[in-house]
């Protein structure tokens, strides 16, 4: 074989990263700005989203099991946060909170707002 045909082959067999180890290695890469992340998290997690979330909970009737799941929510991504973890952790942690919020939200939704549960 020519080195031509070997470098072809090398060439050929690069690993494609799935989209999660690309996301990861883009996490990992943010260390940097690990001090915006722990302000957005805590900022805009704790002061929009929960509270929108919260919202969502108590004009939907207010179940005690989405109160459960929205606080466990927001504690694991402010503890991920306290606890200094590296920024490839942290960050999916912080997705996965704000998803959680945003499923809690659309089930909120489905089972439908009435005000007159707010004044019970």
């Amino acid at each position: 074989m020519e080195t031509s045909d070997k470098n072809m082959i090398a060439d050929s067999s690069l690993v494609h990263l799935s989209k999660w180890k690309r996301f990861l290695n883009w996490s990992a890469g943010q260390e940097e700005n690990r001090l915006m992340w722990t302000a957005l998290a805590i900022l805009g997690h704790g002061c929009i989203i929960s509270l929108i979330t919260l919202l969502a909970i108590i004009f939907s009737g207010n179940h005690f099991i989405l109160w459960l799941i929205a606080i466990v929510s927001f504690a694991m991504s402010v503890i991920s946060y306290l606890a200094a973890l590296p920024t490839r952790i942290t960050i999916p942690i912080f997705f996965l909170s704000v998803l959680i919020d945003v499923l809690i939200i659309i089930s909120c939704f489905i089972i439908g707002f009435n005000s007159s549960s707010v004044f019970y």
